[in-house]
């Protein structure tokens, strides 16, 4: 499942992405659109790259959503 990740930084085509309190660095060059610093975007496979960039509305229900099932055990 695809966490949405939140960019926190961004330098030279590569963001440092923040979900769930742990951060990785990935690369923004696949991207057509713009992505500036609060933007959220949903990891390649591997998480080397960006595949998306996605709502902010639709990151955080999907981010509430998977914090409930972790929540439950159910994960």
């Amino acid at each position: 499942m695809a966490v949405p990740s939140r960019v926190v930084a961004i330098a030279n085509g590569i963001a440092t992405v923040e979900a769930f309190g742990d951060t990785r660095m990935t690369s923004l060059m696949l991207l057509g659109d713009d992505v500036a610093i609060g933007d959220y975007v949903i990891l390649g496979p591997g998480g080397s790259f960006a595949a998306e960039k996605v709502s902010e509305e639709r990151a955080l229900e999907a981010l509430a959503f998977m914090a409930e099932v972790l929540a439950s055990g159910q994960a």
